[in-house]
């Protein structure tokens, strides 16, 4: 049987794990001088200059499965003439579905994850895989995975995103610790943490009791970033920060906070 999902730990070790192994050699080195990978402009022009992509996308029960059966669904991306990043995401979003640490996933592909959820699925499993371009201009792709599961039997679905932020111009995915400057980790989490504190005052979980919320579910700091027109973007996995109720926080750190702890590449133009 495919191993159930630990709510807690959902993504948390596996994307630790993936993004040091997976990234295809993510690069810290930025360009020369001082151009900009975020350009000072509206997301509404800047969607339209980056790579290009195709969906693809399918919804599937197990084959000659009849009554209640196990279902999957996919809709993803491919960026034609960019094979490496077209594999990265379908290599992720396979590995997303897997949280046994001790051993490896018996499969590398949403093509090999699909054959072998057909062997061992339950008969109201469901996977659902997505992958969407969250932002994008000459430079940057920055893509958003998220992978959904329900196991027959569970109270309800698990769901976790991941980011992934592709340089078209070195063919390479980046890290948070690739954006920031040298030493700047702990400025980061000064920022997200206040962030955070702006969250927790707009969320009406937390203003009901928050002094009980905070102890409950206190901050933690996050890798998990998109860069975007405004800034770096945080989200957060349900049961990170917030019960499942709050679904997947997001936190978001302006520009204009992170001058002295982005790389200047980073940064749009002053």
């Amino acid at each position: 049987m495919m191993i159930h999902l630990a709510l807690p730990s959902f993504l948390r070790p596996l994307m630790a794990a993936m993004m040091a192994t997976l990234l295809l050699g993510a690069c810290a080195s930025g360009p020369k001088g001082s151009l900009s990978l975020v350009p000072a402009e509206l997301n509404t022009q800047t969607q339209k200059a980056g790579l290009f992509s195709q969906p693809i996308n399918w919804n599937q029960k197990k084959p000659g499965c009849k009554g209640e059966c196990p279902t999957m669904m996919v809709n993803s991306l491919v960026f034609p003439g960019h094979q490496r990043l077209t594999e990265l995401v379908d290599h992720a979003l396979a590995l997303m579905t897997w949280v046994d640490n001790d051993h490896p996933a018996p499969y590398d592909t949403v093509p090999s994850l699909r054959d072998y959820f057909w062997k061992t699925a339950g008969p109201r499993d469901e996977i659902d895989l997505n992958a969407k371009t969250r932002y994008r201009n000459p430079h940057l792709t920055v893509v958003e995975l998220q992978a959904s599961e329900y196991r027959t039997g569970m109270a309800h679905g698990i769901s976790g995103t991941q980011f992934l932020i592709w340089r078209n111009d070195l063919k390479k995915a980046v890290t948070l610790d690739n954006l920031l400057l040298p030493g700047a980790r702990p400025a980061f989490d000064a920022a997200l943490r206040k962030a955070h504190t702006e969250w927790l005052a707009k969320s009406p979980a937390a203003r009901e009791d928050p002094a009980n919320f905070r102890r409950l579910w206190p901050f933690v700091s996050s890798d998990n970033v998109a860069l975007t027109d405004t800034g770096i973007v945080v989200k957060y996995q349900p049961y990170e920060i917030a019960p499942y109720s709050s679904g997947q926080p997001e936190l978001l750190i302006p520009y204009s906070e992170l001058k002295s702890i982005l790389r200047p590449e980073y940064l749009p133009p002053a």
